[in-house]
């Protein structure tokens, strides 16, 4: 069953989401001899790629994340400024 898929007792378990620095760690266990396997040099260099291209999306949501609280802001003074001048009248 995966993460997401489980349930706690009261309800879905929150999903936490890998941390590039997860993907690029993660280590797996090597296949005994006379069984098929994969490369682990090519796993990891494949984590690798991942874990950079991971790190530069959570960049790039950060940064969309403070462009929009900043919009919000200037939003509100402006609302509130005109809110403010329809008063005065």
């Amino acid at each position: 069953m995966s993460v997401r898929n489980q349930r706690s007792r009261y309800g879905a378990m929150p999903y936490t989401p890998l941390l590039p620095w997860q993907v690029r760690e993660r280590r797996f266990n090597l296949v005994g001899l006379g069984r098929r396997g994969l490369e682990p040099d090519h796993v990891y260099a494949f984590l690798d790629r991942v874990a950079v291209d991971m790190a530069a999306v959570y960049a790039a949501l950060a940064a969309t994340r403070r462009e929009a609280a900043s919009a919000t802001e200037a939003l509100r003074r402006q609302q509130s400024g005109h809110a403010d001048r329809g008063s005065e009248a």
